[in-house]
């Protein structure tokens, strides 16, 4: 996952909020700038995002708990550390991850 800051101010730390529409596998270990909220649910602190092009990258490798066709995840931003965003749109996606085998970046 690539995090990024388009501005206008630095932001300090932002933490991002990964959902996923199937629960994954039990016992998986995650990086150390993330915590599981519950089965389907990953948050993940950013670090610093400098303005216009601060960018953070996060490897996340998870297994669903069974062998769904396909299922979503929903990246918002959970906090910025304080700092407004005139354009809160573009803080949710939704991915489509189908069950191809290939790895999914976003």
């Amino acid at each position: 996952m690539v995090s990024q800051n388009r501005g206008p101010a630095d932001i300090p730390q932002a933490t991002v909020r990964l959902a996923f529409s199937e629960p994954m596998a039990g016992g998986q270990e995650l990086p150390p700038a993330c915590l599981w909220s519950s089965d389907r649910v990953v948050s993940c602190r950013t670090g610093a995002l400098r303005a216009a092009g601060g960018a953070g990258e996060l490897a996340l490798d998870l297994r669903t708990a069974g062998f769904p066709d396909e299922m979503t995840v929903e990246v918002t931003t959970a906090w910025r550390d304080g700092v407004a965003d005139r354009n809160p749109g573009n803080d949710r996606h939704r991915v489509l991850v189908l069950a191809t085998g290939d790895p999914y970046v976003f």
